[in-house]
């Protein structure tokens, strides 16, 4: 019996084609009759407000508490990733990373607590953890996405946020062929930052999707390519030091600044393609491949300038009375380090997937799935450091001011050198950061005025591989009876690997000697002029080509591997073998004549992890590792359940039940450690003469019980109102830990000599399972089309949300404690118009203060204090298709405008508003775009 009793508006919607596949699924049991629907208008609706009622439908049909956007909104915002589009939806917002929308947080949760699947299918990451950078992935190839709030058993996968869903096309239901080119031009507000950086881009598509033999066989195809350029000027700061000053007052100060100028280039080509074939209507087959090929170039300009942690005199000018910082001050005797940086970060995925579902009787259907995914990532960061003199103590010094904005912008410098000069400022490092005994070896540097100058430059070097395999079996029977419709059940299987390797290299000129110790002036045919920092008072600095430098041999490297056991602890390899059963029954059922649908059912997931990694110690300067291989395992019993109430066609209320969990963080949980012993008579300050620290394989997956009870009036074919309440208790979050360990009889790895046994007992540092609380919210969204309130308005509306949480953490030892990614405000508005072919939309996006994780020196993942934002963004169209003009039906014309107010990236260090760690002014983007549809 079916409960799914369609409304007069859905009709409608069905007729105009505007229904998504749930409502056709929805109505697989019950056909309406031609009589019907001759009762009912046509409803036709095109463009963005047709993607408004598609994603509608998606969301109101779902089992689950659910979000969607559908490819007309992916199609028609011209937005370089997925997370660009998704930003939008209620609960959800975005961590910009260089300009760009990047990682996902969903309900107050970063992308760590999320998992993302492609088409139903766990995804590898670029990123060091298990969070998905979505800029990866295009959205032009994209047909749409789904973020479940809430999961069901049979979703294959785990995560306490939800789990975001990207699909593919199905030829076969587009049952149309469709030849389509996408082209777009882009620009920058900012000219050129740097001479040889882009200011312009272009980006384009090829789609193709086609049915043959009889509509039994369909291919969908893809290709994009894009070159998209982003600027900024960024202030940064090393930190804050207190300080006191002679009359006994102790004040925070600049400690140091690495402002600079950027010019990024974004290169992705990515090709999808789908294959379908359904021979009988018992059997479909349908196979899906994804390519990307990714480069993100960077090119950085900058003055590092030394101040409270640098040479010379300083002298407090001007102190906030309030805070007790200084907003003003100069320095005597200063030298800065003159930058020329390189940044290049690529990556390359691979996904193949294969769905069988067949229709064994009129009750039984069964489905297989597998897939392949892998993911290659390198990073080739490089440092070029110029100055006046080698050293610390050669060369020109600078007397330096520094002046903080308002505004959380940073400061202004006033200087007294020209730092343009190519015959001043020369290649060598002018101060001495190069630290390394294997390096002054290597030049006979020790004892010398020279020892630990032979530094000119750094490149780090991290890769990153992760591959994962899946395998899926299901079964499904209907039922007939007064509760349930359909029992499933099913067991799959997931078998991850992810590798990260660290490294890094000291650049010395290949001049450089202890005969030769002097610096090199930039070779006339790599100087490419200068850039300019006003924006922080430096005037213009050298520009040269660093990366031509390297590959023509001026520069000599040495692994900083050798002495610095760093990039061992950061090296590690961690498998997950991941066995699921589950068994769903969807409830259709029908209590005091209201009907009631929705799912309930439990999954049982057994984990079996692993992890090779290092120990690593430092014995006489350099560094010694040994090979380690650690295992562990757990499982997990998760039951959910969600019920829809229909109080009437048009009203819902939705309740969602269920325990989820998040795994830890790979970073944290794999088994590569640091290791020391100290020899002197004083321990440290717990007791032991043994130091561990670094991962821990022994973590295990956060837990969370979680509840959802939601209201959902569907008052148009446009619209809907929506109002949300949200909790959920979480167990077994991951704090940092300062613990005892036994070391047994291991000898002091530099002399090989066993501890006495009063001895052996270490403080071992690492995250740990433990503590807990309490996350809770509310959402509010509404659609509202103005074409109720006048007929006039036809063609307008809005979408807006608004979401608030709250947290209540503490960890093991009491402590509160602050989630990464949460906003405790987010909202979201867009208003438009689309009638006769004319397009506008403006779009907002706005969250408040929040933690986030940046990458720090060595491309360490830091987690910082990031200032809320309120981002706007706008676009305009015209669909030629109404014009009436004669081979112009295909075209479509857009421009959009991308950060309108210009908004910044500001993060802080502490929680003084004054002590400003990043400040990053990205401009304006402006986008050109046409479609055109043979």
């Amino acid at each position: 019996m079916s409960m799914f009793k369609p409304s007069m508006l859905t009709l409608a919607l069905i007729s105009a084609g505007v229904a998504s596949s749930n409502v056709a699924l929805a109505q697989e049991n019950e056909a309406s009759s031609a009589e019907e629907q001759q009762k009912v208008e046509v409803i036709e609706v095109r463009g963005f407000r047709r993607s408004v009622a598609e994603s509608i439908n998606t969301k109101r049909f779902a089992s689950e508490v659910v979000e969607s956007i559908s490819a007309e909104d992916i199609g028609k915002l011209p937005d370089s990733s997925i997370a660009e589009s998704i930003a939008r939806l209620p609960g959800l917002t975005a961590q910009r990373l260089d300009g760009r929308a990047s990682r996902v947080s969903v309900r107050g949760f970063s992308e760590n607590e999320s998992a993302t699947t492609f088409n139903g299918r766990e995804q590898v990451s670029i990123s060091d953890n298990r969070g998905v950078e979505f800029d990866l992935y295009p959205s032009e190839i994209m047909s749409g996405v789904t973020v479940y709030k809430t999961p069901s058993a049979s979703i294959e996968a785990e995560g306490i946020a939800g789990v975001i869903d990207m699909q593919t096309v199905r030829p076969l239901s587009k049952g149309e062929q469709v030849i389509q080119f996408n082209g777009q031009f882009e620009q920058t507000s900012f000219d050129k930052l740097n001479p040889d950086g882009d200011d312009k881009g272009f980006r384009g598509t090829l789609s193709y999707i086609d049915q043959f033999a009889d509509d039994t066989f369909g291919v969908a195809f893809a290709y994009t390519s894009m070159s998209s350029p982003n600027q900024e000027k960024r202030w940064n700061s090393w930190g804050y030091p207190d300080v006191e000053t002679p009359d006994g007052n102790t004040y925070s100060i600049l400690g140091g600044a690495k402002p600079f100028v950027r010019s990024s280039t974004l290169e992705r080509d990515s090709a999808m393609l789908v294959l379908e074939y359904a021979p009988t209507s018992d059997l479909n087959m349908a196979f899906d491949a994804l390519y990307v090929d990714f480069s993100d170039e960077k090119i950085l300009r900058g003055i590092e300038v030394p101040f409270a942690w640098g040479q010379g005199s300083r002298t407090p000018l001007t102190v906030d009375d309030e805070t007790g910082f200084v907003t003003s001050a100069i320095t005597e005797g200063q030298r800065v380090v003159v930058r020329n940086d390189f940044e290049e970060r690529k990556a390359e995925l691979t996904q193949f997937g294969f769905n069988a579902e067949y229709l064994i009787s009129d009750e039984w259907s069964v489905e297989f799935d597998v897939s392949r995914s892998e993911v290659e990532r390198q990073v080739w960061s490089i440092e070029s450091y110029s100055g006046t003199g080698r050293g610390d103590n050669n060369g020109v010094a600078d007397d330096l001011g520094y002046t903080f904005n308002g505004g959380n912008t940073g400061a202004q410098f006033s200087h007294g050198l020209d730092y343009s000069d190519f015959n001043l400022i020369q290649l060598g490092g002018p101060l001495t950061w190069g630290y390394s005994q294997p390096l002054n070896e290597k030049y006979g540097l020790i004892g010398s005025p020279y020892e630990n100058a032979a530094q000119d430059g750094f490149i780090n070097a991290p890769e990153i591989e992760d591959e994962l395999s899946t395998l899926k079996l299901a079964a499904s029977k209907l039922l007939d009876n007064a509760y349930f419709n359909k029992v499933s059940f099913g067991i799959s299987y997931r078998d991850r690997e992810k590798s990260k390797l660290s490294e890094g290299y000291f650049m010395t000129l290949s001049s450089f000697s202890l005969d030769n110790p002097g610096m090199m002036m930039v070779p006339e045919q790599y100087r490419l002029g200068s850039a300019n920092l006003d924006f922080i008072g430096m005037g213009d600095m050298i520009a040269y080509d660093t990366r031509a430098l390297i590959d023509d041999g001026y520069y000599d490297l040495l692994q900083e591997s050798l002495n610095d056991s760093k990039h061992k602890t950061r090296s590690w390899t961690v498998q997950e073998e991941v066995t699921a059963m589950f068994v769903q029954a969807d409830i259709n059922a029908e209590l005091g004549g209201i009907p009631v649908t929705g799912n309930i059912g439990a999954r049982y997931v057994k984990t079996e992890q692993s992890s090779q990694g290092f120990e690593a110690a430092t014995v006489d300067g350099q560094v010694v590792a040994t090979p380690i291989d650690v295992s562990h395992d757990y499982s997990h019993f998760l039951p959910s359940v969600n019920l829809n109430v229909a109080i009437t066609d048009d009203q819902t209320i939705r309740f969602g039940a269920a325990k989820t969990i998040s795994r830890a963080r790979l970073d944290e949980m794999n088994s590569s450690v640091a290791i020391s012993y100290n020899a002197t008579d004083k321990p440290d300050e717990n007791g032991n003469f043994w130091s561990v620290s670094g991962g821990n394989t022994k973590l295990e997956p956060k837990e969370a019980v979680g509840f959802d009870l939601s209201y959902e009036n569907y008052f148009s074919a446009e619209g809907y109102f929506s109002a949300a309440l949200f909790y959920k208790d979480l167990k077994q979050w991951t704090f940092d830990e300062t613990y005892f360990v036994d070391m047994g009889d291991r000898p002091d790895p530099a002399t090989g000599i066993v501890p006495p046994a009063d001895r052996q007992t270490a403080s071992r540092s690492s995250k740990v399972n433990g503590g807990g609380g309490d996350l809770w919210g509310y959402e509010l969204s509404v659609a509202l089309p103005f074409n109720l309130f006048a007929d006039e308005l036809e063609g307008f509306g809005l979408l807006a949300s608004h979401t608030g949480v709250e947290q209540d953490i503490e960890d093991q030892n009491g402590n509160e404690y602050e989630l990464p990614g949460l906003s405790d405000s987010i909202q979201s508005l867009t208003l438009y118009y689309d009638r006769y072919g004319f397009s506008a939309r403006t779009s907002m996006r706005k969250r408040s203060d929040f933690k986030g994780d940046v990458y720090g020196p060595g491309f360490a993942t830091d987690q910082v204090a990031i200032q809320g934002e309120t981002i706007w963004d706008a676009q305009i169209g015209y669909d030629f298709g109404e014009s009436g003009i004669a081979g112009l039906e295909g075209l479509e014309m857009t421009f959009q405008v991308q950060n309108i107010t210009e908004e910044p990236f500001v993060s802080l260090q502490g929680d003084n508003s004054l002590q400003v760690r990043d400040y990053q002014d990205y401009g304006r983007t402006y986008l050109l775009g046409f479609k055109y549809e043979l």
